[in-house]
């Protein structure tokens, strides 16, 4: 049982291969390789650091040896170093680890037989539930431990890495995708961009891509901002090997090690700069009143206008503050616009210190990677595919423009946390061109280069006619129509997952992907901080999950190329909400005991319950040794339980109604785009933390919660009432102690819900405190008199029901 519920998550950038229009196979999924640096023609010390270093844990993990790892062979046949250091983690960890799993098998088909043999025939339709519950319990975690059974992790070998390349890396484009300017703070993006802009990679081989899905002048105008800022940041990183090179996160960071090779000039320069960025996010803050305050200017002089101004004194072609027709959401023009151009192929050097440029860029080179700004056609009747879509047209523009051959993407609150995350090893293969791309033959035509690496990204001199031409036709919303986008081609449409469903898509026809690791993390990014945001956010992914198995995409109809452990890890991965449904009714399961004092899944009861607590404390030690080698503190996993928790009792069974109706009704599931924090540029990082926005998916947790707080108060009243010795009492006790582990795995759940007052956890203890004692209370004094007659009944209802289970005897 694990979930993510950190408020700063590892974003895991998917590395793209520009296959058959790129349909996606991740070559590295986080973290990645670094090799020969790309701007000044020298190693880096952090890429001597992790070089050195990479091997993780002495006590965890220890190295494959190097002949069990097969490397490629150069030109005269002999082999050649793997790209990649191979680790394992050390039998005296991994075989306990798989001893406890098998011993876990062995207590849980153990466990099944007892429950056959001890059938509850007061209660059998009940049993049976909790029996079919118990089943796919065992079923799902097996699916979940069957890949884990043998961790591994590579390492990139930056040396063999340098010595393969020797300095020719190959060309990447780099997407970025945002939609809304207030769900998705604004200053998230441009720290993005900066960040990529700033990348340790050589400059003249990467182009940066924003696709703006909602068409935006606050958007563009960032980036405007971005590319004048990106002069001054990019060039000051360069000379100081700063990490991160996101401006906000490495402004916010207490100490620093420093890297660069002029360390007399740090500070003054740490001044200027972050004097300039701090300028900067005053303009950025402003950009929509400023914006406003020009178009109401523009409007003034030209009467009956209401339309939205760009810089220039032109109409914005995209959408307006005020819609109108060709200029709202869902009807707007497509748009590319070049804010940065190629760079030259050869190093230009900055200027010395003066009174006008104060930063000394004598010996750096200042060039800045190709930034395009992209926001496609969208018109009304045509389903534009979401995020999918979005990618697919960038694919598109991003092929005349630059072509690499490989291409990462990234949502707007991500950023590159390790400058030479993009250097990463590469196995390179020709591509067959089928009539299934558009209409367009300067596209078709540059996908054969991009994949054998035939054109470099060079600078264009203009962008002639016949280019705009060609951008605007792949921008159109009618350009995908009879072709395999969206299926074959592309990223894959009609599911809330695309970017999962489009890897396994790659993995089916054979691709492999490889998992690197390396420190620090390569990408990071950011997660919604508040309760409802962060559920609505794992609700599209769950959801998502499920329409890829009942899809053609099932792992189950996957064709013989699929690993055997890459089908079960998809398989988990798609079926994984399902479980959910089971977990939330025996939360609900204690109502039962507030009317009956013995109504029990199983009997013998106590019996039953030490059963359970052996399988459930033996997947937590289990779980332990993974944290150990996951690098994950112990304080991530119980969070991670925690919020599972959560997620099982409100979120994931309302994924599996929602997969439900969608089965019976087939109409798609709308999912609603998940709001960021919207104070990222406040005082109070942590505002929305305490923000509460009541939806109707906060209410089956709710429940949850009253129930299991009402049990607890009844086990105490009984244990009052009959004695804590007596067999009513001992064994309210011992079903207490399942109530008691519910509440503490929901206890982030009621801060939330608490809003601000969740800031003093002593008031909610002390509001449970006083809901058990009168729900104890009342049990003394009203129930127990009364639960003789109403036990008489239940087991009635018991009978009754076991015998229409059963039918009529001989």
């Amino acid at each position: 049982m694990a979930a993510t519920a950190a408020s700063t998550m590892s974003a895991a950038a998917a590395v793209t291969r520009r296959i058959n229009a790129a349909l996606r196979v991740d070559a590295t999924s986080g973290d990645v390789a670094a090799g020969a640096d790309g701007q000044n023609g020298r190693r880096s010390p952090v890429a001597k650091r992790v070089n050195d270093g990479g091997g993780g844990k002495d006590d965890v993990w220890v190295a494959v040896d190097e002949k069990d790892v097969c490397g490629a062979r150069g030109g005269d046949g002999a082999a050649r170093p793997p790209l990649f250091r191979t680790y394992k983690v050390k039998g005296s960890i991994l075989h306990p680890y798989r001893f406890l799993i098998l011993l876990r098998l062995i207590a849980i088909v153990a466990f099944f037989a007892w429950r056959v043999r001890h059938k509850n025939r007061d209660g059998a339709w009940l049993w049976t539930m909790s029996m079919v519950g118990d089943v796919w319990f065992g079923f799902s975690w097996v699916l979940n431990q069957l890949p884990k059974l043998s961790p591994i992790k590579r390492v990139p070998d930056l040396a063999a890495l340098a010595d393969r390349h020797s300095g020719d890396l190959p060309g990447v484009d780099v997407f970025v995708t945002t939609v809304d300017p207030v769900d998705e703070p604004i200053l998230y993006t441009v720290n993005t961009i900066l960040s990529i802009l700033a990348a340790d990679y050589p400059v003249d081989r990467y182009a940066c891509y924003l696709s703006d899905d909602g068409g935006t002048l606050v958007h563009y105008e960032a980036m405007v901002e971005v590319a004048k800022f990106a002069e001054l940041w990019v060039p000051f990183c360069r000379k100081h090997c700063v990490e991160p090179r996101s401006p906000e996160n490495y402004f916010a960071m207490k100490t620093q090690a420093y890297k660069g090779g002029v360390p007399g000039e740090l500070m003054s320069d740490h001044r200027r700069v972050r004097r300039e960025y701090e300028e900067f996010k005053v303009r950025i803050d402003s950009l929509s009143s400023t914006i406003r305050q020009r178009s109401d200017v523009y409007n003034a002089k030209h009467a009956g206008e209401n339309a939205t101004w760009m810089a220039d004194g032109t109409h914005w072609p995209g959408t307006w503050f005020e819609p109108a027709d060709n200029h709202q959401r869902g009807k707007h023009a497509g748009i590319v616009q070049v804010l940065l151009n190629h760079p030259s192929c050869k190093p230009r050097l900055g200027l010395a210190a003066s009174a006008e440029n104060p930063v000394d860029f004598s010996g750096v080179d200042v060039r800045l990677p190709m930034l395009v700004y992209i926001s496609r056609e969208k018109r009304p009747g045509y389903n534009h595919q979401k995020k999918a879509g979005a990618m697919n047209v960038m694919l598109r523009v991003s092929a005349l423009l630059s072509n690499a051959p490989f291409v990462i993407n990234f949502d707007g609150d991500h950023y590159v946390n390790y400058s030479q995350a993009f250097r990463a090893p590469i196995q390179i293969k020709a591509m067959d061109i089928a009539n299934k791309f558009g209409s367009s033959t300067s596209f078709v035509g540059t996908m054969l280069d991009g994949a054998n690496q035939e054109r470099s990204i060079t600078p264009l001199a203009v962008l002639d006619e016949s280019v705009a031409g060609d951008l605007a036709a792949l921008t159109a919303c009618a350009y995908e129509d009879g072709t395999s986008w969206g299926r074959d081609v592309g990223w894959v449409y009609n599911i809330a997952t695309e970017d999962v469903v489009t890897g396994f898509r790659m993995h089916q026809q054979g691709w492999r992907s490889v998992y690197a690791s390396v420190e620090p993390a390569a990408f990071r990014g950011t997660a919604p901080i508040n309760l409802t945001e962060r559920l609505y956010q794992i609700l599209r992914w769950s959801g998502g999950s499920l329409e890829m198995f009942f899809s053609h995409s099932n792992a189950l109809l996957a064709g013989r190329r699929l690993h055997p452990l890459q089908r079960v890890a998809y398989l988990n991965m798609s079926t994984y909400p399902i479980v959910t449904v089971f977990i939330f009714f025996y939360n609900l399961f204690p109502v039962m005991w507030l009317i009956s004092e013995q109504y029990y899944i199983q009997r013998p009861f106590g019996e039953y319950l030490l059963y359970l607590v052996a399988v459930i404390a033996m997947i937590h030690v289990i779980g332990m040794f993974e944290v150990k080698w996951a690098g994950i503190t112990l304080l991530d996993w119980c969070r991670n339980e925690q919020f599972y928790m959560i997620g099982s009792t409100g979120v994931y069974p309302t994924a599996v109604l929602y997969m439900a109706l969608k089965l019976v009704t087939g109409k798609g599931i709308y999912f609603r785009l998940t709001s960021k924090q919207t104070t990222a540029s406040s005082g109070d990082k942590f505002a929305d933390l305490y923000t509460v926005r009541w939806v109707p998916l906060l209410i089956p947790t709710i429940v949850i919660m009253v129930v299991n707080v009402a049990a607890v108060g009844v086990a105490v009243g009984k244990a009052a009432a009959w004695g804590p010795l007596t067999e009513p009492g001992w064994l309210a006790v011992l079903g207490m102690v399942f109530n008691v582990w519910i509440l503490v795995l929901l206890y982030p759940f009621a801060l939330g819900v608490m809003g601000q007052w969740g800031k003093r956890p002593a008031v909610l203890f002390v509001a449970m405190a006083m809901a058990v004692a009168a729900v104890a209370a009342m049990y003394v004094a009203f129930g127990a008199p009364y639960q003789a007659e109403l036990s008489g009944v239940a087991a009635s209802l018991g009978k009754a029901a076991a015998a229409s289970l059963t039918g009529p005897s001989g």
